[in-house]
């Protein structure tokens, strides 16, 4: 008659159940801790909630992760008031009748009194123990804690079901703690629902990197926060490989030096990792588990086209549900335990030379077909196929990677590795991406000139070659301001893109986008601005949705364009959109932002905002972060820097920012950017006194326009002929408020030199009428001391308009009006740095804090506080500080 192995007593081995024996004594003792372990209150103190809270308590972690040693030094540490019974479970105790048994004199080791377990042999049925002890823990109304270690030995079914009865019929006197490797038979999904289980999981158990310090403490090692952190990332936490790494590493003569040496393939770790993980797999698992070593993530279907088998799927889902270093990820992927696949790897190459470069080329197919460009591209390398990886990379259009706002994709950074004597096309069209992103025009043409000449890539049969090529003499054409080259090249990106199927190119709309941004600012060079103003918007409709690495550069481009045309609200409101979005995408260095922070210091600079335009200004250079610019950004920071110096009171510096407004690497020189160096030259000029050389500027720039007349109506002014001056005026078509504010001011000046008050005062009221909206209070600032003269005689005019800074709203209380206009000037001009140090003084900043602010030391500050009170004819700052006020230097 056959019986249910849970009914039998064992009989042979009823003798290993007796309490005298010592290997039996052994099991039902909490294990020691060693000295060098480390407390985790985090874990115990959950091991207690749990204890209290649930009937169930399941930790579960992989080999070495630490499960005993943590509920050990739990159960000495931090005992639960109830008393805790602890059995380790052996092979043999996939008996029920020798569990069972076990499991009784365990508890009665723990001060629980229970019945002796029954020796008969005969037949009862499978849950007979379970019933029993049950009902007798019940009866007896004491809560008991069961700890069952290493309980992944336990496969049988029938003493999965007999705990579970345990559990369910002990009317909750019986806490159960289960320590395994895997997931026990129990039905778990029961006990989440009815939240009724408390987990620690592999995730849990990892060390964090203060407890990695404390463990290396305890071995006597001492390692640098970044080195703790390098150790941690590489070994994921896993407590027996911390241990493992620490004893190697105290016989070691430089512990930091052996961390950067450390090679686990050849380390005690290594023995472990094989003893207890691999070579406890059937064959087929093993060598599963060494071919997929090489992925940083494992799917099923790559994993069977690498083994060349079928049954990947299973295989991976039982050694995650065994903990054997596989942990299942989003969807259908699966991840090795990085430790674990770099020994494997070295244990691969050992027992299949060449095997490894064979996988990754089968990989990077894979990985191609499934849409992994970047993981494709990385095994494509590791096999030394740069060939095939740069042919890979244009033909899927990723050259945009080198262009993104958020940085150089990974892809991109991969292949700008790529050796020197890699050839090709591809190879040519990849090197000049990485030449242009990095504002190097000369080496991108010369690449691009190869990559034209030497393959039938760019002009056979692959479009998406062709467009790449496109797309980079495109980004040239903006580097060197070569429109023609640019508008080319853009018609050639936009028929290359109608050969590709519409949802691809979709799929590629920041070529879209940065092909029409790239346009604009070749347009805007050439003086097209309302034509690049209707590009722009259109690259804006192409970007509409997406996030703002494609839409910042068209939106700062464009808030660039308004604010040359006067429209300084939307300009303002689009530079500061792009400044926020920046921000928010926590980028750095964003080109982009640059350029919008340009646009806000020149707005700041026309409202006479210096402190503002100023920061605006430094935010700027900050945001470029070292990189190149094309000859637009290059042009635009010269005029601004140059027009706020002048603000300033400093013409010399202003004409000397202008000399770098020509970038040096324009193909041709352009003529709006010449007509408005000529514009800003010439203001220059007349602050320095040289109004004939003023009038000269302008008389060699053809310009045209209100900018242009008020400029050659001022110079005129400045050298006395107020006949000229008049006349320029004369013809000064409408302009955006700021120009109209300059000529209405202009009028009044010129009116009030030939006496006509009324006049003057009219013009001056419709000037701060039209100056009002925006703000402008630069026009003011450059009419010099008569307006402030006039506007103090009659403070009527600017009571209504609150936005004037003090010196032109008010008459001053402290002085009389003549005396305080007659004041005399600096004794020579301040610099920038001892601007930027007088600003923060009047902010009331200590010596040493402005030292900090500037990154300079406290010398260097005093120094420069004795050259502004030098200059300024003061002996101190606060005095230094009014002064440059009336000055209008603050």
């Amino acid at each position: 008659m056959t019986t249910d192995p849970g009914s039998q007593a064992a009989g042979p081995a009823k003798a290993a159940s007796w309490p005298e024996d010592p290997v039996l004594t052994g099991r039902l003792h909490v294990p020691s801790v060693p000295g060098t372990f480390v407390h985790r209150a985090r874990l115990a103190d959950r091991l207690t909630c749990g204890v209290r809270e649930h009937p169930l308590v399941m930790v579960n972690g992989p080999a070495g992760a630490g499960k005993t040693l943590l509920v050990s030094d739990w159960a000495r540490t931090s005992p639960p008031a109830a008393p805790l019974a602890w059995l380790t479970v052996e092979d043999e105790d996939d008996d029920p009748g020798l569990f069972w048994s076990h499991l009784r004199q365990a508890l009665r080791g723990a001060g629980v009194p229970t019945q002796e377990a029954a020796t008969t042999r005969r037949a009862e049925q499978a849950d007979r123990p379970a019933v029993r002890l049950a009902a007798e823990l019940a009866e007896l109304r004491t809560p008991v804690v069961i700890v069952l270690d290493e309980f992944e030995r336990v496969t049988n079914p029938v003493l999965a079901t007999g705990l579970e009865f345990l559990l369910s019929h002990a009317e909750g006197w019986v806490h159960l703690v289960l320590v395994s490797r895997n997931e026990p038979l129990l039905p778990l999904h029961r006990h989440r629902v009815a939240d009724e289980i408390t987990e620690i999981r592999a995730v849990d158990l990892a060390f964090s990197a203060a407890e990695t310090s404390a463990l290396l403490r305890l071995h006597g090692l001492v390692l640098p926060a970044a080195g703790v952190r390098s150790l941690n990332e590489r070994t994921q936490g896993w407590a027996a490989g911390l241990r493992l790494w620490a004893l190697a590493a105290a016989s070691a003569p430089d512990c930091e030096r052996y961390l950067k040496e450390f090679e686990p393939g050849h380390s005690t770790i290594a023995d472990f990792l094989l003893c207890e993980v691999l070579d406890a797999q059937p064959a087929e698992t093993q060598d599963l588990l060494l071919r997929t070593s090489i992925l940083d993530r494992i799917h099923p279907a790559l994993a069977d086209a690498l083994t060349e088998g079928g049954n990947a799927e299973r295989t991976l889902d039982d050694l995650a549900r065994a903990n054997a270093f596989v942990t299942p990820l989003n969807g259908s992927w699966y991840r090795q335990h990085p430790l674990f696949a770099e020994i494997l790897q070295v244990h691969l190459r050992a027992r299949c030379p060449g095997l490894q470069e064979e996988l990754h080329v089968v990989a990077a197919h894979w990985l191609r077909e499934a849409g992994q460009l970047d993981e494709a591209l990385r095994h494509a390398v590791a096999a030394d196929r740069w060939e095939l990886a740069a042919d890979w990379f244009i033909d899927d259009l990723a050259v945009e990677q080198f262009f993104s706002a958020t940085g150089t994709g990974p892809s991109a950074a991969l292949l700008a590795r790529m050796p020197a004597g890699v050839a090709g096309a591809s190879a040519e069209l990849v090197r000049a991406a990485g030449a242009l992103a990095a504002d190097d025009s000369a080496s991108g043409l010369e690449h691009l000139e190869r990559a034209a000449a030497g393959s039938s890539g760019v002009d056979g049969t692959r479009p998406s070659a062709r467009l790449s090529a496109a797309f980079l003499r495109l980004e040239a054409g903006r580097l060197t301001g070569s429109g023609e080259a640019a508008e080319e090249a853009a018609e050639t990106v936009e028929q290359q893109a109608r050969c590709l199927p519409a949802d691809r190119w979709d799929e590629h709309r920041v070529l879209a986008v940065r092909r029409l941004t790239n346009l604009a600012a070749v347009r805007l060079w050439e003086g097209q601005c309302a034509f690049a103003r209707s590009t722009l918007l259109a690259a804006l409709a192409q970007a509409n949705g997406a996030q703002y690495p494609e839409r910042s550069a068209p939106l700062a481009l464009l808030a660039l364009v308004e604010s040359l045309s006067g429209a300084t609200g939307r300009a303002e409101a689009r530079a500061r959109q792009v400044v926020a979005e920046t921000e928010h995408g926590g980028i750095d260095s964003d080109p982009e932002a640059e350029l919008a922070h340009l646009v806000l210091a020149q707005i700041a600079v026309d409202r006479g905002d210096l402190s503002s335009a100023r920061l605006s200004a430094r935010r700027a250079a900050a945001s470029r972060a070292g990189q190149g610019r094309d000859p637009l950004k290059a042009f635009i920071t010269a005029l601004v820097r140059s027009r706020l110096a002048l603000r300033q009171g400093n013409p010399q510096q202003a004409l000397s920012e202008l000399a770098a407004a020509e970038h040096p690497g324009a193909a041709a020189p352009s003529p709006w950017a010449r007509g408005l160096t000529a514009l800003a030259a010439s203001e220059a000029l007349v602050m320095a006194g040289d109004a004939q050389a003023a009038v000269e500027v302008l008389s060699d720039d053809e310009g045209t326009g209100a900018e242009h007349a008020l400029a050659v109506a001022r110079a005129h002014l400045a050298a006395g002929e107020r006949g000229k001056a008049a006349e320029a005026l004369a013809h000064i078509p409408a302009g955006a408020p700021a120009a109209a504010t300059r000529s209405l001011l202009l009028r009044a000046e010129l009116s009030a030199a030939d006496g006509d008050d009324a006049c003057a005062q009219r013009l001056v009221t419709r000037a701060l009428a039209t100056a009002r909206p925006d703000r402008l209070f630069g026009p003011f600032l450059e009419s010099g001391p008569w307006l402030a003269r006039f506007l103090r005689r009659r403070p009527a005019l600017t009571g209504a308009h609150s936005w004037l800074q003090e010196p032109l709203r008010c008459p001053s209380k402290q002085a009389p009006v003549a005396a305080e206009a007659a004041e005399p000037g600096a004794a020579e001009p301040l610099s920038s740095r001892e601007l930027e140090v007088l600003e923060l003084v009047a902010q009331l900043m200590s010596t040493a804090e402005v030292a900090a602010d500037l990154h300079v030391s406290v010398n260097t500050v005093k120094t420069h506080l004795k050259s502004i009170n030098r200059k300024l004819c003061t002996s101190r700052r606060a005095e230094a500080v009014r002064r440059a006020r009336r000055l209008h230097l603050l």
